[in-house]
């Protein structure tokens, strides 16, 4: 299967089987469109009016000699793997601890409705969230390392609990050969120098929640009382990237139908001094009104193409800076069974609840048929575990001939069902974007490929 299409003036095909990416001129650009359709001589009749026969010759052997090195017009062998996939063992590896389902601020689009998660107001207790470490190591099987990430909520709200958790799990390290990474994702207003100080020596990521431009956040992400946020979380979260010098945090917002001009959020955050940006589409019931629509989709997409362009330009200056949704590995990338399935939800990822309770992932809490046990009792809806175990490209119809499924490797599960009912279906403008996504980042590497005078 091949992919083409056109991007801040370069000509890109992406071979989708083996991730082969190639920038080609126009003659090429079209001989390939048109390889798979025609023969060879029926090719070179329908371009001799614009290129020299000889030329369209050459360049349909260039063709047949990448279709043979097994970079153009592969065959897809993942498919043949999704037999073997299915009967893996289940290992648990990361665990998403709601450590408090409280929030002290009140976000338009919450899907944790404020931190309450379709429940009640709670904190998890010490013995409870040591119990799920001890889950998680006991069901990691041979896997060293292990992923805990402090989820709310607001997780601050509930400091001293992950202070002693982290203590613990330090414990644990040496006692069962594993190695912990612990993730904080907090919205800023607890955040202190003591925080920072254990963050940056315990936690391998900080997740910092800030919508972008002041009007923008502060409309999104007010306190309770209605007054916004931004004034107080800024400059907190500028002193906390300083500290980790850049790395190994991100600043994550969400962008709605009321700022579809996202592109000038994710340059705002760039030009506070951000380098690690994530700036996502809300997703929400079509009757809110700042759900994305599909008529959006278009000005979305322009917006896509803008942000890359404006990467492109900063590359290698001062001004520089990762985006999230545009960083992609073409080398190496993720092994084929994180390619078939994601993000591994229900099966090696899981959330707790404060009290104890096991979801396939924290979008799931809440929704008792996702309930699939708990820490002291381990998973006992194995039924539930083996759906999520098959959910996967193939067994979704709208990704089996996407070019885009071994990037996003199916999509959100929990988006899935809650437009459609299903885990095995997939949220349509999610996808759209998705594409455009895929397209922006290969355009951007091929650039800076091109700028360096790499093939």
């Amino acid at each position: 299967m091949v992919h083409q299409y056109r991007n801040n003036g370069y000509n890109i095909v992406l071979d989708v089987n083996s991730g082969a990416v190639h920038v080609v001129d126009e003659l090429a650009y079209e001989a390939i469109g048109l390889y798979e359709k025609e023969t060879s001589e029926e090719i070179v009749n329908k371009l001799q009016d614009r290129y020299p026969r000889e030329e369209i010759r050459e360049v349909l052997e260039d063709i047949e000699e990448l279709k043979n090195q097994g970079t153009l017009f592969t065959e897809d062998t993942y498919k043949d793997k999704i037999i073997d996939f299915k009967k893996r063992s289940t290992v648990v590896k990361a665990l998403c601890l709601h450590i408090a389902h409280d929030c002290n601020l009140a976000c338009q689009y919450c899907f944790a409705e404020e931190g309450e998660y379709h429940g009640r107001r709670a904190l998890m207790s010490y013995e409870v969230g040591k119990q799920a470490l001890d889950f998680l190591i006991e069901n990691s099987g041979s896997r060293k390392n292990l992923e805990v990430d402090f989820f709310g909520g607001e997780p601050l709200m509930n400091w001293q609990v992950v202070k002693d958790l982290v203590a613990y799990g330090r414990e644990q390290e040496k006692l069962h050969d594993k190695k912990f990474r612990f993730t904080l994702t907090t919205n800023g207003v607890l955040l202190n120098d003591e925080v920072m100080e254990f963050a940056n020596r315990e936690m391998s990521n900080v997740v910092l929640s800030i919508d972008g431009r002041q009007k923008v956040h502060d409309k999104m992400r007010p306190f309770r009382n209605g007054k916004g946020s931004y004034d107080l979380v800024v400059p907190r979260f500028q002193k906390l990237a300083e500290s980790r010098n850049q790395n190994n945090y991100y600043v994550r917002g969400t962008f709605t139908r009321n700022n579809l001009d996202f592109s000038e959020d994710v340059l705002h955050l760039a030009d506070l001094g951000f380098k690690q940006i994530s700036v996502e589409p809300v997703v929400a019931s079509p009757e809110e009104s700042y759900a994305l629509m599909e008529e959006d989709i278009p000005e979305i997409c322009e917006q896509y193409d803008r942000l890359a362009a404006e990467m492109v330009k900063r590359h290698g200056t001062e001004k520089d800076f990762n985006f999230f949704h545009f960083m992609i590995d073409l080398t190496g990338g993720p092994c084929v069974y994180k390619r078939l399935s994601g993000c591994g939800s229900g099966t090696e990822y899981l959330a707790v609840t404060p009290w104890g309770d096991l979801y396939p992932c924290h979008q799931f809490v809440g929704e008792e048929k996702f309930l699939m046990g708990n820490v002291f009792d381990g998973i006992q809806n194995t039924d539930l575990r083996d759906e999520f175990k098959g959910c996967n490209v193939y067994a979704k119809e709208k990704c089996r001939d996407c070019f885009a499924r071994f990037y996003c490797s199916g999509g959100c599960a929990a988006n899935s069902y809650n437009f459609h009912g299903s885990i095995n279906d997939a949220y349509d403008i999610g996808c759209e974007l998705q594409r455009k996504r895929v397209e922006c980042a290969v355009m951007i590497k091929a650039a800076i490929a091109s700028e360096g005078g790499e093939k």
